[in-house]
């Protein structure tokens, strides 16, 4: 539903218009917490002129992503050899892009640190982060850059000549978009972003914003996911390679 939301850059509250429900239904509908009645998904189906079965290939999606993750340098996943190929994740910037915008598993997330660094040449990412923004998540990019750049700060030791290499120029770029793309002000407190999928409730929700990050609350972003994590993945990705 998010996908194909985001897809005709609608943001919640005009899509929940256009099929009759609240903005915070639709938000559960999105996140797995709820469903559409058997009008609203006809209306939805109408709407955006698909068949029923767009929502059942889910499993068959995330098995994609991670094939084009692990092709892409996250080597540490393990590939999906039942999985078709899809010209829909042939570049790195698509796949980094439909990562951040369904992210329903966490270690597909984690996996876009190696992929970052190993593809800085073709992710543009001032033309990401403004198709990101254009779709209503203006701080999902700029987050991810933050947590890639603390993970290399805190494998500041990189194994191997060639590795250090590639991880001291990620340092620098990521580093000068940091810095072109500082976090908003403290008197216009960032949007909620309801990143984890696994917020279902209130009392989760409290929980996973107690434990999140300093780059998670700056941004706004409610996620569990630690820049340890993310040096965790970038570790695991280069031993595997």
């Amino acid at each position: 539903m998010r996908h194909l939301r985001t897809e005709r850059r609608w943001t919640q509250a005009e899509l929940a218009k256009r099929i009759g429900l609240s903005q915070a239904r639709l938000s559960e509908v999105e996140r797995g917490d709820g469903s559409f009645s058997a009008e609203q998904l006809l209306e939805v189906l109408r709407l955006f002129n698909v068949t029923l079965d767009v929502f059942t290939v889910r499993a068959e999606t995330d098995d994609e992503l991670q094939n084009a993750l692990a092709r892409l340098g996250a080597t540490h996943l393990r590939t999906v050899s039942d999985a078709v190929p899809s010209a829909r994740f042939g570049g790195v910037r698509t796949v980094v892009r439909e990562t951040l915008l369904s992210p329903r598993d966490a270690r597909l997330v984690l996996a876009l640190a190696p992929v970052v660094v190993e593809n800085l040449d073709g992710l543009s990412l001032d033309v990401l982060h403004d198709e990101l923004a254009g779709v209503g998540f203006p701080a999902r990019l700029p987050w991810l850059i933050e947590n890639v750049h603390a993970a290399l700060m805190l494998n500041r030791a990189a194994p191997g000549r060639a590795a250090a290499a590639r991880w001291h120029r990620a340092r620098t770029v990521l580093g000068d978009f940091i810095a072109r793309h500082p976090t908003p002000e403290l008197s216009t407190p960032p949007r909620v972003d309801h990143f984890d999928p696994g917020v279902r409730s209130e009392r989760t929700l409290a929980q996973v914003v107690a434990s999140s990050s300093e780059i998670s609350r700056r941004w706004g972003i409610v996620s569990e996911l630690q820049p340890s994590d993310f040096a965790d993945a970038l570790r695991a990705a280069h031993v595997a390679g």
